[in-house]
């Protein structure tokens, strides 16, 4: 991607993919460039109105004249300022608006990818497309397009001014100008890719920070801090050295350019002095001249930078819309509500792939009745949690049906479906705030009183009540400051507040100590009366009581039935699991 854009001038459909950002600020857009094109006009009026104010004024000493002409010279000045703060506010703005709109969208779009995509994408590169690749694409707006335009009117009018006061002052003038041309090309072909690097460092980099940030206990129990700290040393460096490589290009650019541009004003006041003495040119044309070329090289020094700053929010641009055509979403065509779910689940042949080749299961066939509990076991890797991540259609299935209710779940709602399942996982994620936030989701229609009522069902009230602030209580990032066994609680909180038909319990145990089990187990009774249940648990002890057993081998149902069915068969899976799991629990 990169590659490609760096072989070109410029993206002409990206660019105007990206200009198409401007649509909802239409008006803002016209009017920054109103703005710029009315500070073209007006900046090279005060080096004529300079150049008039000698040569009309003070070189007849007309004091009336010249205060006049003092007064227009300050209203220029007055209204050429008053419109650049305004051009400088509604670029900034503009861009500040696009950005805000596309981060939303962005992600908007990222909630309703499949998981496959964070199973595939470090979580670090999808925060940079979010946060600074989206942020780059404001420049193009407030440092970019807009300015360039602005720069190249300017331009374009001074060397109009220039010429009509003086073609050979001008010419004169222009010397330099293809030294000028040709170091301003070296200059922006270097930046260009040397920016490049910079933002791929950067997103390597948060990729890296994200990454071992969230997995530090990991670090510290295997005392890897040491070579993971050399591995970020050589990230960072890497970094730094693209960013000094960009700061070289700049200290060698701009010294040369103002020995371009003061070679150019030395040959001007050189050739002007000689025509001022032989009356061929006033000292207010001389004078106007020396502001002329300041007018003239000033943004010629900077527009290769802004064109690299526009290439560079071009490249973040692809970026961004390339994770927005990323189309590996769950198709929502379904048009029949959940509402008034009885909960019976039905799975017929169902073969599924997480990489649409290795097949994980590999045509499951049940029948769970409504308000009936089945657990699921099996050694890991059988496709225990791949049953629960398709019934909620995290991932889509490639042969076979599910039916909910008799209906195949791509006919329901996609929400309305996923609102009627209740998912409790061994991995509890509790975001940084408090622990009622944690429970309701900041949902309105949830109260406190629920909340209240659905941790004495579960037993976690009497904790909760002893924490600092009770409800209100911050649990920081991911619950650091709760133990596995009370995050699980808040877990069933939440997931009994929602009052979900169906209830799948994913080793919803598996991290609870047997006294804090003992609790919970009385909840998960309560929990599941009335609800259609999947429990899914390497403790055999917690699943004694439900309706149906099934048990999974490689992706395979080997044996179902309740489990003193399953206990009375010899050589059965399921017995010989029991054993061992007895057997070594004494």
């Amino acid at each position: 991607m990169i590659n490609r854009l760096a072989n070109k001038v410029l993206d002409l459909d990206l660019f105007k993919k990206v200009l198409a950002l401007a649509i909802p600020f239409k008006s803002a857009f016209i009017g920054t460039t109103i703005l710029a094109i009315a500070l073209a006009v007006l900046s090279p009026l005060t080096p004529f109105l300079i150049q008039q104010t000698v040569d009309k004024y003070i070189a007849v000493s007309d004091k009336i004249g010249l205060q006049n002409i003092i007064i227009l010279l300050i209203v220029v000045l007055c209204t050429t300022s008053f419109c650049r703060y305004l051009f400088i506010y509604f670029s900034n703005w503009l861009g500040q608006s696009i950005v805000k709109d596309l981060r939303t969208q962005v992600f908007n779009h990222v909630s309703s990818l499949k998981l496959r995509f964070f199973d595939q994408t470090p979580i670090g590169t999808a925060t940079t497309r979010t946060i600074n690749d989206v942020e780059a694409i404001n420049s193009v707006f407030s440092a970019g397009i807009i300015n360039i335009v602005a720069d190249l009117l300017t331009i374009v009018v001074v060397l109009g001014f220039m010429f009509t006061t003086s073609w050979k002052l001008t010419l004169v003038c222009l010397i330099t100008f293809p030294i000028f041309l040709y170091a301003t090309y070296l200059f922006k072909e270097g930046i260009k890719s040397t920016f490049q690097i910079v933002r791929n460092e950067v997103s390597r980099m948060n990729a890296f920070l994200q990454e071992h940030v969230t997995g530090m206990n990991i670090v510290q129990i295997f005392a890897a801090e040491e070579r993971e700290l050399s591995r970020f040393q050589d990230i960072n460096a890497s970094h730094r050295d693209a960013n000094i490589k960009a700061i070289w290009y700049y200290s060698i650019f701009f010294p040369a350019i103002e020995i371009i541009s003061a070679s150019a004003l030395g040959l001007m006041v050189w050739y002007g002095s000689n025509l001022v003495l032989t009356d061929g040119a006033t000292l207010g044309i001389l004078i106007a001249f020396i502001l002329y070329i300041n007018m003239l090289f000033r943004p010629l020094r900077f527009i290769a930078d802004k064109f690299n700053t526009l290439q560079m929010g071009l490249v973040a641009a692809e970026r961004v819309f390339t994770l927005l055509e990323t189309d590996d979403t769950i198709i929502d065509e379904g048009t029949v509500s959940a509402d008034g779910l009885k909960g019976e689940i039905k799975f017929n042949n169902v073969k599924f792939a997480y990489n649409e080749v290795d097949l994980v299961l590999k045509g499951i066939s049940f029948h769970l009745e409504a308000g009936k509990t089945m657990a699921i076991v099996g050694a890991t890797g059988a496709g225990k949690s791949s049953i629960i991540n398709i019934l909620n259609r995290f991932y889509e299935i490639q042969e076979g049906e599910i039916l909910v209710d008799g209906v195949n779940a791509k006919e329901y709602k996609l929400q309305s479906l996923r609102s009627k399942i209740g998912l409790v996982l061994q991995d509890v994620f509790l975001f940084s705030g408090s622990v009622m936030d944690n429970i309701t989701l900041r949902n309105p229609k949830i109260s406190e009183e629920q909340v209240i009522e659905a941790a004495k069902i579960v037993g976690a009230h009497q904790f909760i009540s002893k924490l600092p602030g009770q409800y209100d209580y911050n649990v920081m990032e991911r619950g650091a400051t709760l133990s596995l066994g009370q995050r699980q609680l808040i877990s069933f909180i939440r997931t009994l507040v929602f009052d979900p038909t169906i209830l799948v319990l994913d080793e919803a145990t598996s991290s609870i100590d047997t006294e804090t089990e003992e609790l919970v187990q009385n909840g998960i009774q309560r929990l599941v009366k009335g609800r259609t249940s999947i429990v899914i648990a390497h403790r055999l002890s917690t699943i004694q009581n439900v309706d149906m057993i099934m048990v999974l081998d490689k992706g395979l149902i080997v044996e179902i039935g309740t489990h003193e069915e399953l206990l009375s068969m010899e050589d059965g899976y399921y017995r010989r699991l029991h054993d061992m799991q007895f057997l070594v629990h004494g």
